[in-house]
C-alpha cells in the first residue's frame, strides 16, 4: 500500500488536494516534511500524509473528523 501526501484546506469548505504518492514511508515522510517547511504564513491549509489502499480510501480517511483525545487533567 502506498503513502499519499495531501494538502488539506479547511476554509471555507474542507478540500483535499493530492500532491504526491510514495511507495516507501521514509521517502513519503521526508517529502511531507519538506512540503510543510515550504509552506508560508500566506498559504492556507496543512500537509497530511496517509497510508491507504488507494486514493479513494485515503480521501475517505482524511475526510473523517476524529474525536479529540481525552485529557487526563479533565477529571
Amino acid at each position: 500500500m502506498p503513502y499519499y501526501i495531501y494538502k488539506v484546506i479547511n476554509f471555507p469548505i474542507r478540500r483535499l488536494e493530492k500532491l504526491e504518492q510514495r511507495a516507501a514511508f521514509r521517502d513519503a515522510a521526508a517529502r511531507a516534511k519538506a512540503l510543510r517547511a515550504a509552506l508560508t504564513s500566506a498559504d492556507e491549509g496543512s500537509i497530511k500524509m496517509i497510508f491507504a489502499d488507494n486514493e479513494l480510501h485515503a480521501e475517505d480517511l482524511l475526510s473523517q473528523l476524529r474525536a479529540p483525545q481525552p485529557n487526563p487533567d479533565d477529571d
